[in-house]
């Protein structure tokens, strides 16, 4: 065999031999890779992967790669590698899908759609695609385009529980309360504890006027997940725009009390503490706020000039 292949052109055995080396370092850079990727080693991951596909421009390692940068929020490498995966693979439905998550990720809404868009030329029943590309027309402000698009995808899988949620909180920001309402329902026959659509259903009743409902709504979730920090500020809204100043504190304080490190509702119980009266106590909190955020300085000081003159000359901010 080796006279025959050295007088028709065949590879030397030095070439084969490399060919096999060269392979044999792939594989194993790859499931190196993949077992750091196991045991949530993502650097050693990823420096694995990358050395991988310089041997290989193997689709399924660039998948991984990819994965690796979007969990450690490289996401311009991602961005990288899933082109040079589309490039390899242009049928690959399931790269476009993360493509478009990573441009969802980077606020590039129209790369996002482009690679939907591509998504659904591949594959017209891929309830994934019409979702997220109802997401990329949201955030183009097209939002009649946005409900078509989350309406295929629901049509394509009636039990596809984001679409819904996601139907809802559009309808919700068009106003369509009926709509929205309708849209949650659904999300919580499927899943009755699902804490967004909750959410969503009591500011919906809490703009209504529909007060007992509401607040139905957010100790439901309150219940279910004691550490739900938007629960609490939904309430302690509702409570404050029901002159309830001192309900608001109390709920504010038993939220702090498992949430001692949470800015926020330091923040929102120092706004409530100044609606009532208690300057004293505001500026306490807005310190705290500061204490923990150190960034926030600046988005307290002016924030409530008509909810108390904060950030006006009696700024409790101010003062430091």
């Amino acid at each position: 065999m080796g006279l025959l292949s050295a007088l028709f052109g065949g590879n030397k055995p030095e070439d084969n031999q490399q060919e096999k080396q060269e392979q044999k370092n792939f594989e194993i850079l790859k499931y190196d890779g993949i077992r750091a990727r196991n045991i949530n080693r993502l650097d050693y991951a990823i420096r694995c992967f990358e050395q991988a596909v310089t041997l290989r421009n193997d689709p399924e390692t660039l998948h991984y790669l990819a994965d690796a940068y979007i969990k450690t929020q490289r996401l311009d490498e991602a961005r990288n590698t899933l082109n040079k995966l589309t490039e390899a693979a242009p049928d690959d439905v399931s790269a476009l899908i993360t493509l478009a998550h990573t441009c969802y990720m980077q606020e590039d809404y129209e790369s996002m759609d482009r690679a939907c868009q591509q998504a659904i030329k591949i594959d017209e029943k891929n309830a994934s695609a019409y979702y997220l590309a109802s997401k990329a027309a949201h955030g183009q402000g097209n939002d009649l385009q946005a409900i078509v698009m989350v309406t295929k995808a629901i049509a394509l899988d009636e039990s596809f529980v984001a679409a819904y949620r996601f139907r809802a909180e559009t309808l919700w920001g068009m106003k369509q309360a009926k709509e929205a309402l309708e849209d949650i329902e659904q999300v919580l026959s499927i899943n009755p504890e699902d804490e967004d659509a909750l959410l969503l259903k009591g500011t919906i009743f809490a703009a209504q006027g529909k007060t007992e409902d509401a607040c139905l709504c957010f100790d439901k979730v309150m219940e279910n997940n004691p550490f739900n920090e938007k629960a609490y500020i939904l309430k302690g809204e509702l409570l404050a725009g029901q002159k309830e100043f001192d309900k608001a504190i109390e709920l504010y304080t038993e939220a702090l009390e498992l949430m001692p490190e949470n800015a926020a509702l330091y923040q929102e119980r120092g706004r409530i503490r100044l609606l009532n009266g208690d300057k004293e106590g505001s500026i306490e909190d807005m310190k705290k706020v500061i204490e923990l955020n150190p960034e926030s300085e600046q988005q307290i000081n002016g924030k409530f000039d008509n909810q108390g003159n904060i950030g006006g000359a009696d700024n409790p901010a101010s003062i430091y």
